[in-house]
C-alpha cells in the first residue's frame, strides 16, 4: 500500500546504479526490490519478524519475482551495526526507514535509535529519508490502527495512540543530529477487494502482533472487522484514503 510513497522518493532522489541504500526495518522488503530494480545496491535491517524478512531474502534473490536485481543485496535479522559494509567497501550513500511513524505512542523513539546507529554506516551528507502518517482527518487507516493498541494494553488505551502531529519527523532527525533537507506528501489509499482481505493485509503489517500476543486471534480479527465496517463499499470492496509524508534529512 506504500507503493506510491516508495516511488515518490526514489525518484525524488534519483535512485540508481550509483545508490548504496541501507533500509532500516524493511519488513517484507518491497521498497527494497523496487530500489534493486532501478539499478541500486541494497542491504536491508529488521528485528521484527523472521518471517517477513524471510520473505525479503526471497523477493531479493537475483532473477527473482521476474525482476532482474543485483547481485550481492542483502538481508539481515538484527539491528544496524550488523549490516557494515565489507572493507575496502564505501559507505551507504542513502539510508531510508519507511516504516511510518506518527500513530503509536513512542514509536519516535525507536525511529530515533535505529537513526543514531545506522548515521556512522553512511558517507557525510548522505540523505535519510523518514516517514510518517499525516494528519487523522487525512488518514482514515488511524481509526482502525486503534483497535491494536486498545487491545494491546486496554488500561493505557488512551495513550497508545496518538494523532500524527506535524513536526514529529524534524524533531526525531534533529534529536538523531540530521539536518531536514526537504519533506513530501504522498496519497497512499489502502485498498482490498473485501473485508476478510482487509483483515490478512492490516495483520500482515505487524501492528496487531501485540494485540494477538495480549488477546488471541478470534479476539483481533472480530473487533477489525468491525471497524473496518464503516470503510465498506456497496460492491463488498473496502476503501481507506491516507496522506504519509516523508522528511528528507542529511548526515553530519
Amino acid at each position: 500500500m506504500l507503493v506510491p510513497l516508495y516511488e515518490a522518493v526514489h525518484r525524488r532522489l534519483d535512485v540508481g546504479t550509483g545508490t548504496r541504500l541501507l533500509g532500516l526495518g524493511c519488513g517484507s522488503g518491497l521498497a527494497l526490490l523496487m530500489a534493486a530494480s532501478r539499478g541500486a545496491s541494497v542491504t536491508g535491517v529488521d528485528s521484527g519478524s523472521p518471517e517477513r524478512t524471510a520473505l525479503a531474502r526471497e523477493r531479493l534473490q537475483p532473477e527473482g519475482w521476474g525482476t532482474r536485481v543485483r547481485v550481492g543485496t542483502r538481508v539481515v535479522d538484527g539491528v544496524p551495526e550488523d549490516a557494515v559494509r565489507g572493507p575496502g567497501d564505501p559507505p551507504y550513500n542513502l539510508v531510508t526507514a519507511f516504516e511510518p511513524i506518527g500513530c503509536l505512542a513512542g514509536d519516535s523513539e525507536g525511529l530515533g535509535e535505529l537513526l543514531a546507529a545506522a548515521t556512522p554506516l553512511a558517507e557525510r551528507g548522505a540523505p535519510v529519508v523518514l516517514a510518517g502518517w499525516g494528519p487523522p482527518e487525512r488518514c482514515t487507516t488511524s481509526t482502525v490502527l486503534r483497535v491494536a493498541t486498545k487491545l494491546a494494553d486496554p488500561l493505557r488505551s488512551a495513550g497508545s495512540w496518538r494523532p500524527a502531529l506535524r513536526d514529529d519527523l524534524e524533531e526525531v532527525a534533529q534529536r538523531a543530529g540530521l539536518k531536514p533537507d526537504g519533506s513530501g506528501r504522498v496519497a497512499c489509499p489502502f485498498g482490498y477487494a473485501n473485508v476478510d482481505n482487509a483483515v490478512r493485509g492490516l495483520l500482515s503489517t505487524g501492528l496487531f502482533d501485540a494485540a494477538i500476543r495480549a488477546t488471541d486471534q478470534a479476539q483481533v480479527d472480530k473487533e477489525l472487522t468491525e471497524a473496518l465496517h464503516p470503510h465498506r463499499r456497496r460492491d463488498g470492496t473496502v476503501w481507506m484514503p491516507n496522506v504519509f509524508r516523508y522528511l528528507i534529512a542529511r548526515t553530519p
